[in-house]
């Protein structure tokens, strides 16, 4: 009896024993399992969230083709009507327009050299300037277009994309008026001071003013176009700076062909521009953190 009795404190004493070691074991696997299970949330997570939703479309109405090609017929006409009610209303004050782009050409003389060709420069003028005013219009007209189909991240870059664009625009014609035109025009007067009457035609002096402004309008837009590249992942500050050497050649290049004159003056004023612009846009780029 008493063994009986002996044998069974002992196993109690086991189980009592062995109870707390079972309970360490399973609290400890509790312990392991418990994260895998849940687990909090963290500041990655909320990135990648972020990241979704930036890059989903907002809308998901998807347009046949039929009515992408009607969308874009009568975005194409909108912007045709607004380019001709431009052009109508520059040849309406043609006259003011042709007298201030006749400015950086001082102590020149304008000759119309066949019947009507002063009336198709202002023409040429009207259209030329149309186009400039009627440019915000078609630029909200493509935007239109093109604006279902981006995400939220790509639409938040339109609105300084634009604006920079449209100011940068501008601040090349601006600095083609001030100071292109007039180096040009200076260099062709003294060159041939003395030796010939300084009388030119009318048409190849607006042909001359035109392109040139227009060309050094569209050669401002670099550093939007390097924004893009860095803002996409294309090409990251650091190798925009490391090809400085073919960017030197390129902006040389750049002003011999922008350039409508053959002097050393004005190629040079502009591919200093374009070198300005291009080291300018790489500091925007870094900014951006590319």
């Amino acid at each position: 009896m008493n063994s009986q009795e002996n044998q069974t404190n002992e196993e109690l004493g086991s189980l009592t024993s062995r109870q707390p070691e079972e309970s360490e074991d399973l609290r400890q696997t509790i312990q392991q399992d418990v994260p895998e299970l849940y687990r909090p949330p963290t500041a990655g997570d909320a990135n990648n969230t972020e990241d979704s939703y930036l890059d989903e479309l907002p809308d998901d109405l998807e347009m046949p083709l039929l009515d992408h090609l009607q969308e874009l017929r009568m975005r194409l006409f909108y912007a045709l009507i607004a380019i001709v009610l431009g052009i109508i209303g520059c040849f309406v004050f043609v006259k003011p327009i042709v007298q201030l782009l006749e400015i950086p050409a001082r102590g020149a003389k304008f000759l119309q050299l066949a019947p009507g060709e002063y009336f198709f420069v202002s023409i040429k003028v009207a259209g030329y300037s149309g186009l400039l005013v009627a440019s915000p219009f078609i630029l909200y007209q493509i935007i239109q277009f093109v604006l279902p189909g981006l995400t939220r991240r790509e639409r938040r870059l339109i609105g300084p994309i634009v604006l920079g664009s449209t100011i940068l625009f501008f601040v090349g014609i601006f600095f083609a008026y001030i100071a292109l035109i007039p180096a040009a025009l200076n260099f062709f007067i003294n060159y041939g001071s003395g030796v010939v009457d300084q009388m030119w035609s009318i048409d190849r002096y607006f042909e001359f003013v035109l392109l040139l402004l227009f060309s050094t309008g569209v050669a401002f837009q670099i550093p939007v176009v390097q924004a893009l590249l860095g803002l996409l992942g294309i090409v990251s500050s650091e190798r925009m700076l490391s090809g400085w050497r073919y960017v030197i050649l390129g902006a040389a290049v750049l002003g011999a062909i922008l350039t409508p004159s053959t002097d050393p003056l004005t190629q040079s004023l502009l591919a200093s521009a374009v070198l300005g612009l291009y080291f300018g846009g790489i500091g925007l780029v870094k900014l951006l953190g590319r």
